[in-house]
């Protein structure tokens, strides 16, 4: 291939993004669409949209729905996944520290942490009932990869595993705010009722936040 073919693709590349990234954007505004519709705001074929929609739908950002007729037969729309507003910007961020900010007040914004500790312990609780540890921890691993943490197990015979988050969506909370970090770690141990240790944290200026799972390593705390 020479380089003006791998220019040629490069540009097709990013052609088709930005139609897909243009499609995400009318689901977004307009709510659930017919293929159809789409293709006319957009002037393409419905064939060409369905191609864009098909890729989306396999990434997981969009999904195929079905919308009852009073008469007729049923009415199919794409709509957008949860997993879809990760690609919109937030401010959520700047929300969350502005009223924990308000609070002004340690001992409640502790209480606020916790609260939040115990809604997703009773959330995720039941998931790790009567599994195996290492299902347990593999199953952690599918609770934070869907929150967007980028997890990587490693499975180590004597020291059991190292459990890797190479992203932290709620990061700029953390950086000023310690408390979420000590609650992920306690919520890990309850969850996977074993010792858990953090030896490399983001919001102290890791590369990542590392645990030792079932291991005698010395937690950074």
């Amino acid at each position: 291939m020479d380089g003006k073919d791998r220019a040629n693709m490069e540009q097709t590349r990013r052609h088709e993004g930005s139609t897909r990234q243009t499609i995400l954007t009318l689901l977004k505004t307009r709510g659930p669409s017919h293929a159809g519709y789409l293709a006319r705001t957009l002037g393409m074929t419905e064939m060409g949209v369905r191609r864009h929609l098909n890729t989306l739908e396999k990434d997981g950002f969009v999904e195929l729905s079905v919308v009852r007729q009073p008469m007729g037969r049923p009415s199919h729309v794409y709509t957008l996944t949860e997993a879809s507003a990760a690609l919109f910007p937030s401010n959520y961020h700047t929300l969350t520290l502005d009223l924990l900010d308000e609070l002004d007040d340690r001992q409640v914004i502790d209480q606020v942490f916790e609260g939040r500790k115990r809604k997703l312990l009773e959330r995720y609780g039941p998931r790790m009932s009567e599994k195996s540890l290492e299902q347990r921890v593999q199953e952690l691993a599918a609770i934070q990869n869907k929150g967007g943490y980028m997890v990587e197990v490693e499975a180590h015979s004597v020291e059991g595993y190292v459990f890797n988050e190479y992203n932290c969506p709620i990061a700029r909370v953390a950086d000023r705010y310690q408390q979420a970090c000590q609650c992920e770690l306690e919520l890990f141990r309850q969850l996977l009722g074993t010792r858990v240790e953090r030896t490399e944290c983001l919001a102290k200026g890791g590369g990542r936040c590392s645990y030792q799972i079932g291991s005698q390593v010395s937690a950074d705390e």
